[in-house]
């Protein structure tokens, strides 16, 4: 008998006006996160790794809106200007999300994103809840992101 349960909550693409590689570098950058995440307050404890921020071994928590909702994150994938993926678990819940980025043909980058929620078979009930409700706020925040680069907000 399983003891969790694991399930994609979301599958979505935003579309950016920049550069791959400049959308690629602030997403996966864990201090620039609370710019554009509306669930982060900040983040505490960050260890990167790699040759540059976000890179695979980095490490930090994710300091939420949420009281008493802290996940510990690490990266566990990371393909330059290309594919990025992080984990973060709480208590018995882990979350990953996936980042693929690619340019278009137009100079425009899609990113790609997909993220799985595991969790124990008790709370399995309500992961229908969170396949509603994550990909929009994914999709906010994304879009939040895209806004920043277009303006140059981030590089102010």
């Amino acid at each position: 008998m399983r003891s969790t349960y694991r399930s994609q909550i979301a599958d979505l693409s935003v579309v950016f006006d920049s550069p791959a590689e400049t959308v690629f570098d602030y997403l996966v950058d864990p201090e620039m996160r609370p710019e554009w995440q509306a669930s982060l307050r900040r983040i505490d404890d960050f260890m990167p790794a790699g040759r540059r921020p976000g890179g695979t071994g980095t490490t930090w928590t994710d300091v939420t809106v949420v009281p008493c909702l802290a996940p510990r994150m690490e990266v566990t994938h990371d393909e330059p200007h290309r594919r990025w993926t992080e984990i973060g678990g709480w208590w018995f819940v882990d979350a990953s999300l996936t980042l693929q980025v690619t340019s278009r043909d137009d100079g425009r980058t899609r990113v790609d994103v997909r993220a799985f929620l595991t969790v124990p078979i008790a709370l399995a009930p309500g992961i229908p809840i969170l396949r509603r409700l994550t990909p929009r706020a994914l999709r906010d925040d994304l879009e939040r992101a895209a806004r920043i680069l277009d303006s140059d907000e981030h590089g102010r």
